[in-house]
């Protein structure tokens, strides 16, 4: 059968619809403060009843219409990045599966139903990680399903748990005595989705997959799915002391470790991928504070301009021959003034600048954890983590805007296109203003903390000091020394290595040492092999038996009678 080709201009018409309903629906509701629960039941045996429950309120429904709204960004951008890719329309599939996956997670609250878009968002992901079909990529593809199986491991652990209480919809749960292991693993389960230490080192390899899917996986689908799936289930998880200070601890050294390492990072796209990572600690912090729903809001905003950090960095890369070492770019604010002013408005955004989209999420996370008076040393990491934010941001834009030439004379830049021109104007609108338009319509009717000014001016403060020290000791590298703090801080606090290689090099070691003595070596010699050349050796013996019958009938016979005279000799 003939499949039906998706073009990528049809999926963005089938997404921008999506969205517009989506963002009705969330109005509507906002507004009459209504929830609509659809609730299919497929499955019921005894007290247990297996159920498809689809949850409408302004939180999915507002998630929903952004992450097609981005999708459909997405989608015009790759109409021109991938333009000479003969699978454009397989492609155009394979994202549209994945936004449908990441849709059914959004709106599916049932633990065990959640598994059609948790599995989805794996399967799917490493379809696209491993698109270009080289070794490097298929590598990638593999760290990355193999640390999400374990959160998927998790989820189902969580189910067979939750069969006690006879179902598994997140509005409904209750303390019961095995509440802590449940607990425990949809926690594992976040963690390994978004990321978090040590789950950490695959969310910087997926970046092997074309950049069109970079800018939906790590902004506003695959790596927040973690983050939503806690928020959902935050009432039930809340009853657990233990749920909150783990996360704590783990979030605040995520952030800290992506932001050191993001200094020291030369490829673009890493950078970036960094810098998400160290985003999802902000949220997984803030929901461990129990600020849920400002961790809502920061990851709405910073969907929105994380999707245009990376269709800028795909845009350069793209006019730079597909590299991504950021050492070889300079002076493209003169080459590429749009994708420049983009590229600086999503690092604003990131960065908290006043009256940016990040600023208002981040600024309200920052006071209110001031305000609440929480862990001297968890305070400390959270502004550590938001000057080296600052800094790597600075960082970036000096090495790629302002440095010196670097890069090959040859190098034709350009971003006049059209299908570039319209998604970049589209997000960076929502880098602008979705801060203060999802600030009116979340946080809206809301009391403040009332704080000193010293304290209020913090978050602004410490963005400045981080970008000042990056600006007064920007030096333009072409060689990093590879001293042990350096390779420390460089391969992620040796996450990379505790993931990859000290976990499957020593077992593949085995392996090989147990095939080359087993399977080439004994069991060949005593098996296989062995026995072919036994059998081969008594054949050749008979063979040259039955050459001569006369000879052989007159040696029996000789032997036969001298048998037969000792026989008689003897009698």
């Amino acid at each position: 059968m003939k499949m039906m080709f998706l073009s990528t201009s049809q999926a963005t018409v089938i997404l921008l619809s999506h969205s517009l309903l989506s963002f009705s629906t969330a109005m509507y509701t906002l507004t009459t403060n209504k929830i609509i629960l659809l609730e299919f039941c497929f499955y019921n045996f005894n007290s247990v009843t297996i159920t498809l429950p689809i949850l409408i309120n302004w939180t999915t429904a507002l998630f929903s219409a952004i992450v097609c709204y981005i999708s459909a960004s997405v989608m015009i951008f790759t109409k021109n990045y991938m333009s000479q890719d003969i699978f454009i329309k397989r492609f155009t599939w394979i994202v549209m599966l994945f936004v449908l996956s990441m849709n059914l997670l959004i709106f599916i609250p049932s633990l065990a139903t959640l598994l059609l878009g948790w599995d989805g968002l794996g399967l799917v992901s490493f379809c696209l990680v491993i698109y270009y079909q080289n070794y490097k990529s298929l590598g990638a593809g593999l760290m990355t399903a193999f640390m999400n199986r374990i959160g998927d491991v998790a989820i189902l652990l969580a189910i067979s748990v939750t069969f006690s209480q006879g179902h598994f919809n997140a509005l409904f749960m209750w303390s019961t005595p095995t509440m802590t292991l449940t607990i425990s693993m949809i926690l594992l389960a976040g963690m390994t989705k978004s990321a978090q230490l040590p789950f950490c080192s695959w969310l910087p390899a997926a970046m092997a997959a074309p950049t069109p899917v970079s800018a939906l996986v790590h902004s506003s689908t695959l790596v927040t799915a973690g983050v939503f799936l806690l928020i959902q289930f935050y009432p039930f998880l809340s009853n657990s002391h233990l749920f909150s200070t783990s996360l704590m601890i783990i979030s605040s050294m995520t952030m800290v470790m992506a932001g050191i390492s993001a200094n020291f990072e030369t490829d673009l796209k890493k950078i970036i991928a960094l810098s998400t990572l160290s985003q999802l600690g902000v949220m997984m912090l803030s929901v461990s504070l129990g600020l849920f729903s400002l961790a809502l809001f920061h990851l709405f905003t910073h969907a929105m301009f994380k999707a245009l950090l990376f269709l800028c960095a795909g845009n350069i890369i793209h006019s730079h021959n597909n590299n991504q070492d950021i050492r070889k770019m300079s002076h493209l604010w003169i080459q590429m003034p749009f994708s420049s002013t983009c590229f600086n408005i999503a690092n604003l955004a990131l960065c908290g600048f006043p009256f940016m989209a990040g600023f208002y999420s981040k600024d309200v996370i920052i006071e209110m954890m001031m305000f609440n008076q929480n862990n001297f040393l968890i305070s400390l990491n959270m502004f550590l983590a938001t000057i080296l934010t600052a800094s790597y941001s600075a960082r970036l834009s000096l090495f790629i805007f302002w440095s010196k030439m670097t890069q090959s004379s040859v190098v034709s830049t350009s971003d006049e296109d059209n299908s570039i021109i319209a998604p970049l104007t589209m997000l960076a609108a929502g880098a602008i203003t979705s801060g203060a338009v999802f600030s009116w319509l979340i946080l809206t009717p809301s009391t403040l903390p009332l704080i000193s000014m010293m304290n209020k001016l913090m978050a602004t403060f410490a963005t400045l000091t981080g970008a000042a020290i990056t600006y007064k000791l920007f030096k333009l590298e072409l060689k990093i020394s590879h001293s042990i703090i350096n390779n420390f801080f460089f391969n992620m606090w040796f996450m990379i290595n505790l993931s990859n290689n000290m976990t499957s090099k020593s077992s593949l070691y085995t392996g090989l040492y147990t095939f080359k003595s087993l399977d080439l070596g004994w069991m060949e010699t005593i098996g296989g092999e062995g026995l072919l050349n036994k059998i081969m050796t008594l054949t050749t013996i008979n063979q040259k038996n039955q050459s001569n019958l006369f000879n052989l009938f007159i040696s029996l016979t000789l032997l036969s009678m001298l048998f037969i005279s000792v026989t008689m000799w003897f009698t």
